[in-house]
């Protein structure tokens, strides 16, 4: 969440030009041309997780800060934000090698201080051109976005143009370099290379289109070097007193730059959601399908925790490639004293694309509201395996505040 602040009354001028103390949110008014934000944000979570394995219960209390600020100008913005986490408790497998013995089960959130954005931007009419250490998400996030999910945001060294008139926008970015989830301490802090991020869309009465490319090219992370091109569909169609959202995706990967595997995978979603009574049911089919068993369709740079159940089974795709078949309930309703809470409820049922196999299938649950200016959310997820992986169970509860 990004509010903003301000930190001395003496700063902020009010329409009478008379100082006055202003409200989270408001900006800090340096001259006539020159506005400062603050931004800030805190995440307190305990997760814990519980595998049919030889390994222990992992369970992780973080908490993740973030501070930064803003200044614009004249269509101009520079802005700077550090990252931190903090482990409360150490009973969990945090992914860092060499910081003692690991009898626990991963819990993707280790300590870590950063430099998570630095960025220059402008802005003017229908165009956006960002450069420097910034978040990307592009789409719904199945290919391209910042994680979000975990603790430590994933940023890009890229720079970035979005553009747009009337109906149709442009989204490009180059990147350098990607800083990933794992921290300042990990061997896979980060992946360097050239990748060439595309999304053209088309947003028309009847229907949304967007024609994607990703190329993908590590210097080191080679087997995951890879060239997407895809296209997406979507549209709204009345339903009696309702409307039936429809949405379909197809894409094709292979390989590329050192990858020495040698494949061609394609990929498909198709969704289907509607509204009644307060009730969203959602029904998806998505594949990431398989060149023959030998390799799979990656999606490396993805916010995976989004996709294929929240048990995180699936977040380096199986060579056989895997077939998700979800359905989702959700419904919003009001508790006296509490307000809104958005409850969920997701059943996955998940199988090869090649050979076959019955990997398994989950459950996923999630409650969430608002108390005051503080957002609470708990979530569960329970993998039953079955040819892939073990039974996994996940709990989450989790507070944020931004001011």
């Amino acid at each position: 969440m990004r509010l903003k602040t301000c930190l001395l009354a003496a700063t902020c001028i009010a329409a009478t030009s008379t100082p006055a103390f202003a409200a989270p949110g408001d900006p800090i008014v340096l001259g006539d041309d020159l506005v400062m934000d603050i931004l800030a944000n805190a995440r307190l979570r305990y997760e814990t997780v519980d595998q049919d394995n030889a390994l222990e219960d992992a369970d992780a209390v973080t908490l993740r800060g973030r501070l930064g600020v803003e200044f614009a100008t004249n269509g101009f913005k520079l802005l700077a934000e550090g990252e931190g986490t903090v482990a409360l408790g150490d009973n969990y497998n945090d992914t860092i090698p060499g910081n003692g013995a690991e009898p626990y089960s991963v819990v993707a959130d280790p300590e870590s201080l950063e430099l998570n954005r630095l960025q220059l931007s402008y802005t003017d009419t229908g165009f956006t051109g960002t450069f420097g250490r910034q978040r990307i998400n592009m789409g719904n996030q199945r290919f391209i976005g910042a994680v979000g999910w975990r603790q430590n945001e994933q940023t890009f060294d890229a720079l970035r143009v979005q553009v747009g008139t009337g109906p149709f926008s442009a989204d490009a970015a180059w990147a350098i370099s990607q800083h990933t989830i794992f921290g300042h301490d990990s061997p896979n802090r980060t992946f360097d290379g050239d990748f060439y991020l595309l999304n053209l869309r088309g947003d028309f009465d009847v229907i949304d289109v967007t024609a994607y490319s990703y190329t993908i090219n590590y210097d080191t992370r080679v087997a995951f070097s890879s060239q997407t091109f895809g296209l997406t569909a979507s549209t709204e169609l009345p339903l009696g007193t309702t409307k039936l959202n429809l949405s379909a995706s197809y894409a094709t990967q292979s390989d590329a730059g050192g990858n020495l595997a040698d494949y061609n995978a394609d990929y498909f979603d198709v969704s289907a959601s509607t509204s009644y009574a307060g009730f969203t049911l959602a029904l998806n089919y998505e594949e990431l399908g398989s060149d023959g068993g030998v390799a799979a369709f990656q999606t490396p740079m993805a916010t995976l925790h989004a996709f294929q159940g929240w048990a995180d089974i699936f977040l380096t795709t199986p060579n056989a490639g895997v077939r998700d078949y979800n359905a989702t309930l959700r419904k919003q309703f009001s508790v006296p004293g509490i307000g809104n809470v958005t409850g969920a409820v997701t059943y996955h049922d998940f199988d090869s694309d090649f050979g076959g196999v019955d990997y398994g299938s989950e459950w996923d649950a999630s409650l969430g509201f608002k108390l005051g200016p503080v957002n609470l959310l708990a979530k569960y997820a329970n993998y039953d395996a079955n040819a892939l992986s073990v039974n996994t169970e996940k709990f989450w509860i989790q507070a944020e505040y931004g001011f």
